[in-house]
């Protein structure tokens, strides 16, 4: 009974998982229902991201004001260093669901990135926009 309940547990995950990434329209349509599966699909999308994120960063360093450059770089550098130490807190979680969690957790907040500069950051203008795909 607890095998029957748990392999329902992880088809339901898998079938959640593969409806998210659908509804994204990211590449990579469905993620699969196995851990690996579903890793490699959330890691595929989050590979179209950190492209998108590259274009958007070299965009707004030229758009930047001189004075402006530095720091985005700086800015840049801290955020990927805190980035991969967050969703590192998740990948070493317990179970086969920290590694979805981490791929997830680096996924998304790539694509919050990317949007973030592609609206010209965060400012009083353009809260609010981080889900524009």
């Amino acid at each position: 009974m607890i095998v029957r309940i748990a392999m329902a547990a992880a088809a339901l995950l898998g079938a959640a998982v593969s409806a998210h990434a659908g509804a994204q329209g990211d590449p990579g349509d469905t993620c699969g229902v196995s851990t690996p599966e579903i890793v490699a699909c959330l890691n595929k999308q989050a590979e179209h991201w950190d492209r998108e994120l590259n274009a958007a960063y070299q965009a707004a360093l030229k758009d930047a004001a001189p004075r402006q450059r530095e720091q985005l770089r700086t800015a840049q550098r801290l955020w990927i260093q805190y980035r991969d130490a967050n969703c590192m807190y998740y990948a070493l979680g317990e179970g086969t669901i920290a590694l979805i969690n981490a791929a997830s957790c680096t996924l998304e907040m790539t694509k919050a990135r990317a949007n973030e500069l592609k609206g010209g950051g965060a400012g009083p203008d353009n809260r609010g926009n981080e889900d524009r795909d």
